[in-house]
């Protein structure tokens, strides 16, 4: 049994019903979205403004490449990594 946390299944739900629009469509934490052509890099920046209320970060766009958003493991690393704490109210 995989154990998925709430962050990723909520981007993973995000992705899947915001950005692609397929929901026959299954990924998981490690599924490559970019590098298969799976979403653009026009989504990405939708998709990294969805991390930032997930997670609760300020990420700075100049900071991230695609290779840091190409699965929603990566995503929430990067996150991790480079996000610095929200002055949004959530």
């Amino acid at each position: 049994m995989k154990i998925v946390s709430d962050q990723a299944q909520e981007l993973i739900q995000y992705i899947v019903r915001e950005v692609i629009r397929n929901p026959e469509l299954r990924i998981e934490e490690d599924t490559p979205l970019v590098s298969s052509g799976i979403i653009d890099s026009l989504a990405l920046v939708e998709i990294l403004q969805k991390l930032e209320d997930i997670t609760r970060l300020r990420i700075s766009a100049g900071k991230v490449q695609p290779k840091d958003m190409d699965t929603v493991r990566l995503m929430l690393g990067t996150a991790l990594r480079v996000g610095k704490p929200s002055l949004r109210g959530n």
